[in-house]
């Protein structure tokens, strides 16, 4: 039977706060050098953390080093315990003042620059004291921070997981494939848009994650449309000036660009081929209440959305 061990006695937070740099630069030099030690003593550190454990948590390679099986698993707890001290230094901080503390929101691209500057301008105004941290990046490098407690929520695209996870997923509207241009462009002279007239534009195309790109090459493909004919960029600023400075068109998601659409300057129209809706809305943790400041920030997305939805720009 394996003994005790008690962990709950014996370990403190240098341990955990040791290992998890460790993890994070693969170098126990590194490691050393961010958290202000000498690597003798960061060694020592370790070596009563795996004795504490009974387990070997780095082994080295030529590269520096890597966690074992066990030192995974140490590093996840690690991090959900460091993020909730984080989390409790907030709310010490609020209880202690008047702000309504603050929420980190993991964003990804789209949602970026579409729904999320109209959400937050009205986060600002009605809720002035809550702060707002933001990660921008792509699914699988944000689900890693919200299962580690270092971010709340995330807006963006929901794609279906490929197993069972832990997270609650919320649709609150959709962004399917649409065409937009210039609020005075001649594509928009027909009732609605056909084919042939698509073809004879050049497009400007959104390349924000592979996902996104292998979407639209499928639909220009079923579109007849020939790639060579367009720009392709990452940058939503120089898709913008692209399509302000001459007859381009692009093929984005719906709200990609909503600011500009609800401003009047630019304008959007359906492709003329069925495209998949693709859901958009929240993650969070199952297991983790949101804050006050992180329901807050969910009304306020709700109801935005609802408004653009009530205005015909979001589809739900």
């Amino acid at each position: 039977m394996t003994p005790h061990r008690h962990l709950d006695q014996r370990l403190k937070v240098q341990h955990f706060r040791a290992v998890d740099a460790i993890a994070a630069h693969g170098s126990l030099l590194k490691a050393a050098t961010a958290l202000s030690l000498s690597q003798p003593a960061l060694s020592k550190t370790v070596r009563d953390v795996e004795d504490i454990l009974g387990v070997m948590l780095f082994e080295r390679n030529p590269r520096g080093v890597a966690p074992t099986a066990a030192g995974v698993a140490f590093i996840e707890s690690a991090r959900r315990l460091l993020a909730e001290l984080r989390r409790l230094d907030e709310t010490l901080d609020v209880v202690s003042s008047s702000s309504r503390g603050g929420v980190a929101l993991g964003v990804l691209p789209v949602a970026a620059s579409g729904v999320l500057p109209g959400a937050l301008a009205r986060m600002r105004k009605a809720q002035p004291d809550i702060q707002i941290r933001m990660e921008e990046g792509r699914t699988e490098e944000l689900l890693p921070l919200l299962a580690a407690g270092d971010i709340d929520l995330i807006v963006g695209r929901l794609y279906e997981p490929a197993m069972p996870d832990a997270f609650e997923r919320e649709a609150l509207w959709t962004e399917p494939m649409s065409i937009l241009a210039r609020a005075d462009h001649p594509i928009f002279e027909a009732a609605t848009v056909a084919i042939e007239q698509l073809r004879r534009y050049d497009l400007v195309l959104p390349t924000m994650t592979q996902r996104m790109g292998q979407e639209i090459e499928q639909l220009l493909r079923r579109l007849g449309l020939a790639p060579r004919t367009s720009y392709r960029s990452s940058s939503a600023g120089f898709i913008r000036e692209m399509l302000y400075g001459g007859d381009f068109i692009a093929i984005m998601p719906r709200l990609m660009m909503v600011g500009d659409i609800l401003r009047g300057s630019l304008r959007l129209a359906p492709l003329p081929i069925a495209s998949p809706e693709r859901p958009a809305g929240l993650i969070r943790r199952a297991d983790a209440p949101l804050s006050p400041a992180g329901r807050a920030f969910v009304d306020i997305l709700r109801a935005y959305v609802e408004d653009l939805t009530r205005q015909g720009v979001a589809a739900p």
